[in-house]
């Protein structure tokens, strides 16, 4: 594991490198990373399957940070990995993201906007690489920002304590899946306690409407909140990321 500028960590494949890489997004409402259970765990798993991850510390709302902070770093972060792609050896169209909780809304966001919006271009910083993932993996994910499911803690996080109607709209991601959103794999459990599954749900609804290929949606009947990569009861059970790594197969990306 070595640290990439200020913000980022990389685990490099230990076995034979597949050319494909990985941005890791941790969750934690937008307040705060958990950087060991969702970040170096899932960083692990992926080197292990000859994959390159990139675990991002991206800004969050505990240090002041708020939109547009969280989708800059995601921004430059996949422009790093692009730009340095030989010193990788990894193939420009092969980098994913994956990202729990918040950080599902933020792979997601990553995906949706990505040509609709370069944050990077208002600091006067250019690319010729895509800022936009090769396909996106939200774990338990924060998606809408409606009054009804929307996380609250992660709303307010995002957007600040005065937050129009027009923003909750506009980054309730349901509501703004495009039409070459890239294959998406959603992981969620029915009990989970601390972000409403509906919120998986209705973003796979609205893929499903706009007939993106090569999504799933994978529902856990138990989990709760927040199993991540780590080796407890959840994976044990289940081995979440065996049917991921079959997907990433699937749809050529390993």
């Amino acid at each position: 594991m070595e640290k990439e500028e200020t913000f980022a960590y990389v685990f490099r494949p230990v076995i034979q490198n597949t050319g494909a890489a990985v941005i890791i997004c941790p969750g934690g409402s937008y307040h705060h990373l958990d950087m060991i259970n969702e970040g170096y765990m899932s960083g692990k798993w992926f080197a292990s399957i000859g994959v390159t991850a990139f675990m991002l510390c991206y800004r969050t709302s505990e240090f002041g940070y708020h939109h547009p902070a969280m989708l800059e770093d995601f921004q430059r972060m996949i422009q790093i990995v692009r730009e340095n792609a030989d010193e990788y050896d990894i193939d420009v169209n092969r980098v994913g993201a994956i990202g729990y909780s918040a950080g599902g809304h933020l792979v997601a966001m990553a995906g949706e906007f990505g040509k609709k919006v370069n944050e990077l271009e208002k600091l006067g910083i250019k690319t010729t690489q895509s800022l936009r993932p090769n396909f996106v993996v939200p774990v338990y994910p924060v998606v809408s920002m409606q009054d009804d499911i929307g996380h609250r803690w992660s709303r307010k996080s995002l957007l600040g304590k005065h937050y129009t109607k027009q923003q909750q709209d506009d980054f309730s991601l349901e509501m703004q899946v495009p039409s070459d959103m890239p294959p998406t794999f959603i992981v969620v459990a029915k009990d989970d306690n601390v972000v409403k599954y509906e919120n998986s749900l209705r973003l796979n609804k609205a893929l499903e409407a706009k007939k993106i290929k090569n999504c799933k949606l994978t529902v856990y009947d138990w989990g709760k909140h927040g199993f991540g990569m780590k080796n407890g009861k959840f994976m044990k059970a289940f081995h979440w990321n065996e049917p991921l790594k079959e997907w990433m197969h699937e749809i050529k990306m390993i």
